[in-house]
């Protein structure tokens, strides 16, 4: 990912509620897509969200599917 890239990948946690949190999909002109992960199984699979690799995976898909996205839509 570029410095001057107009997608960035960050994580999010709270110290409140351990071993769990969101990566957030951040773009330059519109509003952030989150994908939120659990790391504790019992609490995973009550709010039924993904593990914090799972929640990597989907937000850099969605991050690269935008890229090309914005790419095609420049060309």
């Amino acid at each position: 990912m570029a410095e001057d890239d107009p997608i960035k990948i960050k994580k999010h946690t709270t110290e409140h509620i351990p071993d769990s949190g969101s990566y957030g999909v951040h773009f330059a002109d519109r509003d952030s897509v989150y994908f939120y992960f659990d790391d504790n199984a019992g609490r995973r699979s009550i709010r039924m969200v993904d593990t914090s690799e799972q929640a990597l995976e989907r937000a850099k898909e969605f991050a690269r599917t935008e890229r090309e996205r914005m790419n095609d839509e420049r060309d």
